[in-house]
């Protein structure tokens, strides 16, 4: 008989960022920096470091569940190792022969953390910490609490986001040019909450003695907490660069502000301060799950932009849903037209539920399909619930303001498929900018970064930034994908006429 040699998988951190992640004895550890340093497979090591505990049951959490779920994503990459060490997968939970459990969940919602009201979990792992709430991560360490004889324990990886609340959090491991200080990764430091105020130490002591007052009775014997941050990149990711080299390259074609948080780990790094749309949401426009309505709204925007490079951008509505888009180079009214129709057909959207930028081409197609028109600079509307004329400068500042606030709350969701997506004539997702092939959602992404607050008027109205502004962050090009984005508050806004009076259709 002769023997078959086959060749046995080591799993094991790679030396650096994630032997320093796996490392650490701190209470809380927050690692990361740049995208593709090797955050996730780190975590997704250490929820395996108890299995043979019978107790042992640790909670991976990520604000959605598309994002648990993804291709490639944290459930696909948790298959590659957890069969290794002996787990049967369940339904997004591994077993071990011990009776340990790892899970995996979502907290989409900030009530979405009551839900674990009653719960002990002995080790949280947060993936990608900026997207979840201030409010959320404190609750959650409530429920770290372990009778399994391991001590409780956090762990959360992170991109930068100079807006978020973990940019402050992580203060002093960052340097004032936004870089992580070397000397200072993975150093201890305590820390306690004093209401929303954060008191730091270097040892325990220091704290309790800057906070006495909340180390006293019952607490006296209460230690504060640990904290750490370790940073890492890409270039410590031998295996992921040797697989796909082609990834540095995609962080590198991505806009000042990305590159810099993204490929150099910067958390300082903001063009202005005045972006409108804030960051770490945009990520979340392909993930989110708005509430359904019973009756949602069925709408089409579409912006008929004619001049230069510009294109004719069409998205269908159903709620706060973009379940279609369409993209077209011609745009005389007729193409509009012919385009949209079986959009409408579909789609089951009324005449009047389609809304077309009606200044230039549009007017033509607005005329020609009986739709109805957009003029962004008529004057803002009531709002419907308030019953207060909004203090915004014209009725596309209202509508952009207000879009802005819905996205920032995780209510609206892109669905970016082949099958949703439509450039001229080919179903893709991808498209033609500058003579550069870029993915739709990077796109769309940029379109809404270039809008920016403005200087209030003499009378107190808010602005935003001017077209002309825009395009010259665009490289010349109109963000005609956030123009059409912002086109669906107006359903919102609109007067509805009825015989001897007139309502608000929301």
């Amino acid at each position: 008989m002769t023997a078959v040699a086959t060749e046995a998988r080591i799993i094991t951190p790679q030396p650096g960022f994630q032997m320093a992640a796996l490392s650490t004895p701190a209470d809380i550890a927050i690692i990361g920096g740049g995208a593709g340093g090797g955050k996730t497979y780190a975590l997704l090591i250490e929820a395996t470091r108890h299995r043979f505990n019978p107790g042992w049951g640790p909670v991976v959490f990520r604000r959605t569940y598309a994002q648990i779920t993804n291709e490639g994503g944290l459930w696909d990459t948790s298959k590659e190792i957890y069969p290794l060490v002996g787990a049967k997968q369940g339904d997004l939970e591994w077993k071990f022969p011990s009776g340990a459990r790892i899970s995996f969940a979502h907290l989409q919602h900030e009530k979405n953390a009551y839900d674990w009201q009653g719960t002990q979990i002995p080790l949280i792992i947060f993936d990608e910490l900026t997207h979840f709430s201030k409010k959320t991560f404190w609750y959650m360490l409530t429920r770290n609490r372990s009778l399994c004889g391991v001590r409780p324990y956090v762990r959360a990886s992170c991109n930068p986001d100079p807006d978020s609340w973990v940019a402050e959090l992580i203060d002093w491991w960052i340097g004032e040019d936004g870089f992580p200080i070397p000397e200072r990764a993975g150093v201890l430091r305590y820390l306690t909450r004093d209401g929303e105020v954060y008191i730091w130490g270097d040892t325990p002591e220091e704290v309790m003695q800057k906070a006495p007052h909340l180390f006293e009775g019952p607490l006296a014997g209460t230690r504060p907490k640990s904290v750490t941050f370790i940073p890492g990149s890409i270039y410590e990711n031998k295996k992921l660069l040797a697989v796909n080299p082609e990834y540095l390259g995609n962080l590198m074609a991505q806009d000042e502000e990305t590159k810099a948080q993204l490929l150099e780990g910067n958390w300082k790094v903001k063009v202005d301060g005045l972006a409108l749309f804030e960051h770490t949401r945009l990520n979340d426009l392909w993930t989110n799950y708005p509430v359904v309505e019973a009756q949602p709204r069925r709408c089409i925007t579409c912006d008929a932009a004619g001049f230069g490079a510009d294109k004719c951008v069409i998205k269908v509505w159903v709620g706060w849903t973009v379940v279609a888009i369409t993209v077209i180079s011609k745009t005389g009214s007729r193409d509009i037209v012919e385009a949209i129709e079986p959009l409408r057909r579909r789609y089951n959207v009324a005449q009047s539920d389609t809304l077309i930028d009606q200044d230039g081409v549009g007017g033509g197609a607005v005329a020609l399909g009986g739709y109805a028109g957009f003029s962004g600079g008529t004057p803002a509307l009531t709002d419907p619930e308030t019953e207060v004329k909004e203090a915004y400068k014209d009725l596309k500042t209202q509508c952009y303001y207000r879009m802005a606030g819905r996205v920032n709350r995780g209510e609206v969701r892109i669905e970016v498929t082949r099958d949703s997506c439509v450039i001229d004539g080919r179903r893709e997702t991808k498209m033609k900018v500058a003579g550069v092939e870029m993915d739709i959602r990077d796109v769309i992404k940029q379109d809404l970064k270039a809008i920016k607050r403005g200087k209030d008027t003499a009378e107190g109205k808010k602005t935003i930034n001017t077209k002309d502004e825009q395009k010259i962050l665009l490289g010349g090009r109109s963000p005609d994908f956030a123009d059409t984005f912002s086109f669906r508050e107006w359903f919102e806004l609109r007067p509805v006429f009825r015989k001897g009076f007139m309502t608000r259709k929301n």
